[in-house]
């Protein structure tokens, strides 16, 4: 691996980069699968958090991405309604993502797991 005028060597748990004097200094890396959709690298480049899975996608998918609007700054149930009346993707952010997700999610099954939930809850 080549990053401009250092060459990095991974040897287990550390990576030797090479500087511009004699030498290599050590640095340690950590990488750890954060499961679900991506990995951590060592220069924490991507970092996502795994889906919890209950065995109901849309319900698992829609928490995320409620999570994820709720972390951005967004009021989650304004934009999920937006998405869902309209299917525009630009409702649902792309942090961590959440725009991918749902897109996987047809938006009936998602209205439908909706009132679901709702009736659960409520009869």
């Amino acid at each position: 691996m080549k990053t401009g005028n250092r060459k990095n060597v991974k040897t287990g748990g550390e990576t030797l980069v090479r500087t511009r004097g004699n030498g290599y200094n050590k640095q340690k890396t950590t990488e750890q699968q954060t499961g679900g959709i991506g990995v951590e690298d060592q220069f924490n480049t991507m970092k996502h958090n795994p889906i919890v899975g209950t065995g109901n996608d849309a319900r698992d998918i829609l928490m995320f991405v409620y999570q994820a609007l709720q972390v951005k700054g967004y009021d989650p149930v304004d934009q999920l309604v937006g998405y869902i009346i309209t299917g525009d993707p630009t409702y649902i952010t792309s942090y961590n993502s959440a725009r991918s997700l749902i897109g996987r999610v047809e938006r009936d099954t998602l209205l439908e797991e909706l009132v679901r939930s709702y009736l659960e809850t409520h009869a």
